[in-house]
C-alpha cells in the first residue's frame, strides 16, 4: 500500500514506525503537516518523497492508495471529506469525531462515496486483548456481565488536546473512546448500548475540560461496561481491563507491571515507554511498544482488508457508536443522572432482553450456588420456584 500520512506528530510517527516496519511492503509516499519544518523533518526521517502543508495536495496525489489521518480532532472531518472527494480509502485515528454529529456526517460521507473506511482503535488490537477476546468468544467466561477498562496517565503530549474547542472534550473523549470500544468488544458489538451514567471533574489541570472521569454504560442485554479515565494519574501509562462472566473472569494489565522491571540512575536519559514520567529509579519498560499497543495488528487488519476488499474489524460505524456513547456520558456529567444513548444509525441486534439467568436445579428449585465446604460436604443454595423461599442443603460425602 502507498499511504498519504496526514499529521507528522506523536501519533503519526507511531503509525509510521508500524506501517513501514511490520509488513515492510507498505510505504508512506506523501506527508502533510500544518508546519513546514515538521513535514520536511518527517519526510527525511521516514524517506517520504513528497511533503506539503496543503492538506488536499497530499490526499489527491495519484499514487496514493490510502490516506491515514493522524491529525487533531478538529481536522478529522475536513480530511475525511477530501478523501471522499478524491475517492481515496481512509483510516483515521480515534476518536472519529468531536461528537456524534461529526461522526455521523463522516460515516454517511464515506459510505455514500463508497470508499474503504477504517477506525484506528489500536487498543482492541493488542496481543493481550486479542487473546482475551478469543477466550470470551469461545465461551470460557460464560455470559458476560461486566467489562471494565481503565486508561490513565499524566496527560497528552500536544497543545491542542488541552483546548476543549479543538479537542471536543477532555479525558472522556481522549481516553474513554478506547475504553468504551474495549467494553463493547467484550460484551458484543451487536448489543445495543442503552444509557450512560458518568461522573467527571477538573481536579488538577488548569483547563476547561475534564481531567478525570468514571462512567457506566448499560447494555440492552443487562451487561454493564465501565470506564475509568484520567489525565491526572502519576506513574506512567496504566492500561487495565477486567471482564467478568457467569463462568469466569479475565484480568489484563497491558502496560505496567508486565514482567519487565529495571533500575537505573538515569545516566543514559533514554526514552523508556510512552507516558513514562521518569528515566531513573525503578522503571517498567515495554519489550515491543508498537506491538503491545496494538499498532502492528491494527495495520495488518486494515491493509489485509483493503487487499481483500473486505471490511476491517473497526470501521467508521464503530467510531460513530463510540462517539454516541460518549455524548451521553458528557450529558450525564451535567445532569447527574442516567442519560440515553442516541443512535440514529444502529446495525446490531434489536429487542434483546436480559439473557436467562435462572438455572434450574430441579423441577421445583432454581440453583443459586453450589460449593464444597472445607470439611468436605457439598452445599447447595436453592430458590423455590413457587414461593421464592431460599433454602440450604448440605450433602455429606
Amino acid at each position: 500500500m502507498k499511504i498519504a500520512m496526514l499529521g507528522s506528530g506523536f501519533i503519526g510517527r507511531f503509525y509510521a514506525d508500524s506501517i513501514q516496519g511490520y509488513r515492510s511492503k507498505d510505504k508512506i509516499v506523501a506527508i502533510y503537516s500544518r508546519k513546514e519544518e515538521s513535514a520536511k523533518k518527517f519526510a527525511i526521517d521516514y524517506h517520504v518523497p513528497f511533503s506539503t502543508i496543503v492538506l488536499e495536495e497530499a490526499i489527491a496525489r495519484p499514487e496514493v492508495d490510502v490516506v491515514c489521518i493522524s491529525l487533531p480532532n478538529f481536522l478529522h472531518e475536513e480530511a475525511v471529506m477530501l478523501c471522499c472527494k478524491h475517492k481515496k480509502a481512509v483510516m483515521t485515528t480515534k476518536p472519529l469525531g468531536r461528537n456524534s454529529a461529526e461522526a455521523k456526517r463522516m460515516l454517511e460521507a464515506v459510505e455514500t462515496a463508497g470508499i474503504f473506511n477504517g477506525y484506528l482503535e489500536d487498543l482492541v488490537y493488542t496481543p493481550k486483548f486479542i487473546k482475551a477476546q478469543q477466550s470470551v468468544k469461545s465461551g470460557a467466561l460464560g455470559r458476560i456481565l461486566w467489562a471494565k477498562s481503565r486508561e490513565t496517565h499524566p496527560g497528552p503530549h500536544s497543545d491542542w488536546f488541552w483546548d476543549i474547542e479543538q479537542a471536543g472534550g477532555g479525558c472522556i473523549l481522549d481516553l474513554g473512546c478506547h475504553c468504551v470500544e474495549i467494553g463493547r468488544s467484550y460484551i458484543g458489538k451487536d448489543i445495543k448500548p442503552i444509557e450512560v451514567m458518568c461522573w467527571a471533574d477538573t481536579q488538577v489541570k488548569p483547563i476547561d475540560a475534564e481531567d478525570h472521569a468514571i462512567g457506566l454504560v448499560k447494555y440492552e442485554n443487562g451487561a454493564i461496561g465501565q470506564f475509568e479515565v484520567s489525565w491526572t494519574f502519576r506513574g506512567g501509562l496504566d492500561l487495565r481491563d477486567e471482564v467478568m462472566g457467569t463462568e469466569g473472569t479475565i484480568w489484563v494489565n497491558s502496560f505496567l507491571r508486565t514482567g519487565f522491571e529495571m533500575f537505573t540512575t538515569g545516566k543514559s536519559a533514554d526514552y523508556v515507554a510512552e507516558k513514562a514520567e521518569s528515566n531513573s529509579g525503578w522503571l517498567f519498560p515495554v519489550g515491543d511498544e508498537l506491538n503491545e499497543l496494538g499498532y502492528n495488528h491494527m495495520f495488518m487488519d486494515m491493509f489485509d482488508a483493503l487487499e481483500k476488499n473486505t471490511q476491517p474489524r473497526e470501521t467508521f460505524y464503530d467510531g460513530y457508536v463510540v462517539n454516541s456513547i460518549l455524548d451521553a456520558a458528557y450529558k450525564s456529567v451535567k445532569t447527574k443522572q442516567w442519560e440515553p444513548v442516541q443512535l440514529d444509525i444502529w446495525r446490531g441486534r434489536v429487542g434483546v432482553s436480559k439473557d436467562a439467568h435462572l438455572p434450574s436445579y430441579d423441577d421445583d428449585h432454581y440453583l443459586v450456588k453450589e460449593e464444597v465446604t472445607h470439611y468436605g460436604a457439598s452445599k447447595l443454595i436453592l430458590k423455590n420456584k413457587a414461593s421464592g423461599r431460599i433454602v440450604e442443603r448440605v450433602v455429606d460425602k
